[in-house]
This record gives C-alpha cells, structure tokens and sequence, in this order.
C-alpha cells in the first residue's frame, strides 16, 4: 500500500512538472508571434501585474526591508515591481535572445548590445590561461558567456538547473548551444571546473546564490551563507578571478562588463583567504545591487527566511 501511494505521488509530482512546463513552452511560443521589442514588452507588464499576486511577493519584500532599511515600503514596492518586469523580460528574452544578440566585434558600438571591458575579452582570449569569471544575477545574466563565445572566448559555465525537469532540459539545450561547455551544479562539479582550470581554461560562476553549507559572510549587513568554491579554486590554481556583469538599458538593450581582475585577499602564509574571499564576492555583487536594485532577482530566498515568513 505504502509503495502503492508513493507511486501516486511521484506521477502526479511528475505531471505538475510537466503541465507547468507545457503553459511556460506556451506561453514563450506564442511570444514568438510578436516583434521582440513588443513581447518583451509585453512580458515585463504581466509579471508587474502577475508578480504581486505570488507568496513570492511577500518574500520579496521582505528581502528589500532588510536590504534596504533606509527606504520607505512605497520605494521598496517600486522596486519589487520593477523586478518583478524584469523577470518577464528575461523569460522573453530567451526567445529572442538570436536577434537580441546581434553585437559585432568588428563593429563595437551598433546593435542592441555594448561591451565595456572589450581589452579584457581579448588579453584572455590571446593569452590563454586558467581563469575564472563571476557574476550574479543581474538583468540577463544569461548573455555574459555568449558574449565570451561571440569573442572566441569560451568559458565552462558552472549552473543551477531549474527544479523542473521538463523546464531543465529545454534550458540545458538553449544554453548549450549558445554558451559552450556547461557543468550542472551537483557534488561532482567541483571536479569538472578544476579539470578546466588545470588545462589552462577559464570557468564562469554565479556567486550569489544560497548555499546552506556556505561559508558564514554578510550580505546587505546581514548574515548569509556563501559557497567557497571559487575562493577555493582559485587558491588551488592560484589563478586570475574577473568580475562581469550585465546591465539592462533603456529600449532593450544590454551593457555588459567585465572589470580588471581583482587582487585576492590573502592570509599570513600567502595563501588565498577563502572566507575573505566570499565576503569579497558579495561586496562586489551587492555594490552591483545597489546600483540598479530592480535589476536583481529578489525573490530568492538569498537569506534563508522563507520559512520565517
């Protein structure tokens, strides 16, 4: 009997699954209909509009309180809304993201997409050596190793697969095609990225995500847990670490940076600190924050309070 229920479970866990992906396949099909610009549009007023109705709304919130204290519940509400459309657009995107994609090295300055930090591109490009790129999630972060691509330089990306199965592969699938070599965040991927570095290559990490087993650092002034993995990869390489990042501007078009690399702390032995080290990644991912707050997703639950709410 016991067997018999779980059985029952598991198939209609599985087709929730797949039902919720087949409305997000649709819905991103039928954006197809419409000019970019206008779906993208589009996509950034429902979710303005869809967002709030979410208990992700209130986590959201809550988030922006203690991120930013100084701000009146009204700016914060600005804010959450504006995120809220940017996450409609980075779904939309994805549809478009060939023709959004339009930037020339041989024409800097003309298309959708600028770069700034092109000389950085380059030098590791012309220069090879073990390397590695960080950023958050900020606007489409999505188009940061594309853009490496477009450069010839290809970077093995360390991501988090959707929860959803269904959503996953066709994720996995987009990006593989567009972004290179790929490694899913699971135990063995530490393996992968040190195989790439010690083969003189570079790798490309998000470091703003939740890591329950985390380093103990701070983030907006309250506590979080950080992976070490990056600090710890670059102690074990003793390898160049760039920051990057990307920034949505007015009339859908984006900004992409990639800053001078960065000079790692270090303990009294010479070594790489690695808790210096993560409390390092999230200053320069929140001085991001800051800049352009609505550009962020702050409906991860980045401070583990979820379940407080």
């Amino acid at each position: 009997m016991r067997m018999f229920v779980t059985r029952i479970v598991l198939a209609l866990r599985k087709f929730y699954h797949w039902s919720v992906a087949q409305i997000a396949f649709g819905f991103l099909t039928a954006l197809k209909i419409f000019p970019a610009d206008s779906a993208i549009n589009f996509a950034d007023r429902l979710m303005r509009w869809l967002g709030p109705k979410t208990k992700r709304h209130r986590l959201m919130l809550v988030n922006l309180r203690n991120a930013f204290p100084e701000k009146s519940e009204a700016e914060r509400e600005v804010i959450a809304l504006a995120s809220w459309g940017h996450m409609g657009r980075l779904a939309a995107e994805y549809v478009f993201l060939d023709q959004l994609f339009d930037i020339d090295p041989e024409k800097p300055g003309e298309g959708r997409v600028e770069v700034s930090g092109v000389e950085q591109f380059l030098d590791l490009r012309d220069n090879p050596r073990p390397f590695i790129v960080f950023t958050g999630h900020t606007a489409n972060f999505e188009l940061l190793p594309v853009a490496g691509a477009a450069f010839g330089l290809f970077v093995t990306v360390l991501f988090r697969p959707p929860n959803n199965p269904y959503i996953a592969e066709k994720v996995f699938e987009f990006r593989r095609k567009r972004m290179g070599n790929l490694v899913p965040s699971h135990a063995g991927s530490s393996f992968a990225l040190a195989r790439q570095l010690e083969q003189g290559g570079g790798v490309g990490v998000l470091v703003d995500q939740k890591f329950k087993k985390g380093l103990e650092t701070q983030f907006f002034n309250n506590p979080v847990r950080t992976n070490p993995l990056l600090a710890k990869l670059a102690r074990q390489f003793d390898c160049e670490v760039y920051p990057a990042r990307c920034i949505r501007l007015p009339g859908n078009r984006f900004r992409l940076e990639i800053e001078p690399r960065v000079t790692m702390p270090r303990n009294d032995k010479g070594q790489i600190d690695v808790t210096a080290t993560a409390q390092m990644l999230n200053d320069k991912v929140e001085a991001w924050v800051r800049e352009y707050p609505e550009q962020w997703l702050w409906y991860h639950d980045r401070w583990d309070i979820k379940r407080t709410i």
